[in-house]
């Protein structure tokens, strides 16, 4: 493993502004005092209860949005995110939808076309490509999702709940794949109440409690440390 981390965050914070009234706003803070460590080939789980922050914490690490305090020094390349709230048109096919997502990768469109028949295979959406994403499941759209940023292979993949979606056939195809991105030089950060899905493929774990770091280190000690406070894992989970 390198010696220098290609994602570091220091004391970061991120402050939302939302309307308290007639021509009033407030703000607060959806992350206060976030600190991690992410070294190249490495996979982080990042837990904690509805609420904490975490997918605010996955939009700073993905570069969508800016942090108010803090630092992040970032030594990766590519990063893209997966998310049940896929970035999809709905107006738009899953064929138009995986290009288009392919582009804003910086890919052509003759790569991504030339990686269709992949994509397609793997979500498993051969009768469903040229329908519009609106007609699609939330568990279709993840699996397109999934299909499209494992083609496009990045330096840096982001997780959000995507692998507890779909069915059971999916769930073990992506679990799968993940594992052999895991053995491979590529980075991981995974968003997962899934407990067993986070202890069997992370190394390290982030516990984000009140929008803060409350916990990083070895993936045992934090989930253990975890758990013990009442928390409840879901009954999913990928092995």
């Amino acid at each position: 493993m390198a010696t220098q981390p290609i994602l570091s965050l220091k004391n970061v914070g991120v402050s939302y502004t939302h309307n308290a009234g007639f021509l009033k706003k407030s703000s607060y803070w959806a992350l206060e005092d976030v600190s991690l460590e992410l070294f190249k080939g490495q996979t982080l789980g990042v837990i904690g209860r509805n609420g904490a922050g975490k997918s605010t914490l996955l939009k700073l690490l993905a570069n969508i949005i800016d942090p108010d305090r803090g630092t992040i020094t970032r030594n990766h390349g590519s990063a893209t995110m997966l998310s049940l709230q896929l970035g999809f048109l709905p107006a738009l096919t899953g064929r138009q939808n995986a290009i288009l997502s392919g582009l804003l990768m910086g890919f052509t469109r003759k790569h991504m076309e030339q990686l269709l028949p992949e994509i397609i295979d793997f979500a498993d959406l051969q009768e469903f490509i040229d329908e519009p994403i609106r007609t699609y499941s939330t568990g279709m759209k993840a699996r397109l999702g999934f299909s499209v940023a494992m083609q496009a292979s990045p330096d840096l993949l982001l997780i959000d709940e995507v692998l507890g979606v779909g069915d059971r056939v999916f769930q073990e195809k992506s679990g799968s794949v993940l594992r052999k991105l895991i053995q491979s030089n590529k980075s991981v950060v995974l968003v997962s109440h899934q407990m067993e899905t986070i202890r069997n493929m992370c190394d390290t774990v982030v516990w984000i409690d009140n929008h803060s770091t409350r916990r990083f280190g070895p993936a045992a000690e934090v989930i253990r440390d975890y758990l013990s406070t009442g928390a409840k894992p879901t009954s999913k989970q990928i092995t």
